[in-house]
């Protein structure tokens, strides 16, 4: 089985600022949401567990598993999209023309990254390369896999495992801390 889970909410989640990239912990109320998913999914069985190497991503994982005999292995493929000069902009979504919120309303469109930022085809590719890689061997070796990562970084890994176009890339919506599985 394939399973993949976002992280716990960070201060920058409650101030609706764009992360991204940015290291930002989890706050008390994520650590909060990662020790009641270790609850919820304690029977749920996991061979490995691959993670985001950014705090929020390895807190979770980390509190998540805490106990369990499940290796956590980070890799970079697995960070969060970069967002260039956006990050830390906060309510973007108020911002008239704001260039990054043709990625939250209209992936499908969002061709061209903003300033330093990273296109969904970079997204797709890096994400769309440890899936291959790493996780398709593991499930066909019989493993139990599990994904802790970002809202898009982890919409990206939906998308391809579930071949949905662009257009629906938020289709499942990444709720924080619960666990959905992909195959």
């Amino acid at each position: 089985m394939l399973y993949i889970m976002r992280h716990g909410k960070t201060d920058w989640n409650e101030r609706h600022k764009i992360q991204g990239r940015t290291n930002i912990p989890l706050n008390d109320v994520g650590r909060q949401m990662a020790r009641e998913a270790a609850e919820e999914y304690r029977d749920v069985h996991f061979d490995v567990c691959y993670c985001s190497p950014l705090v929020r991503a390895r807190e979770t994982a980390e509190i998540l598993l805490a106990g369990r005999d499940v290796p956590i292995v980070y890799d970079d493929r697995l960070v969060e999209m970069c967002f260039g000069i956006y990050e830390g902009i906060e309510n973007s979504f108020s911002i008239p023309d704001c260039p990054i919120n043709e990625f939250f309303f209209h992936p499908e469109n969002y061709n061209v990254p903003v300033e330093n930022g990273e296109s969904i085809d970079e997204l797709m590719a890096r994400t769309g390369a440890f899936l291959e890689e790493v996780v398709e061997p593991d499930l066909k070796a019989g493993k139990d896999v599990l994904i802790v990562g970002h809202g898009a970084m982890n919409s990206a890994i939906v998308c391809q495992v579930k071949n949905r176009p662009r257009s629906e890339f938020w289709a499942d919506g990444i709720p924080n801390c619960k666990l959905m599985t992909l195959k």
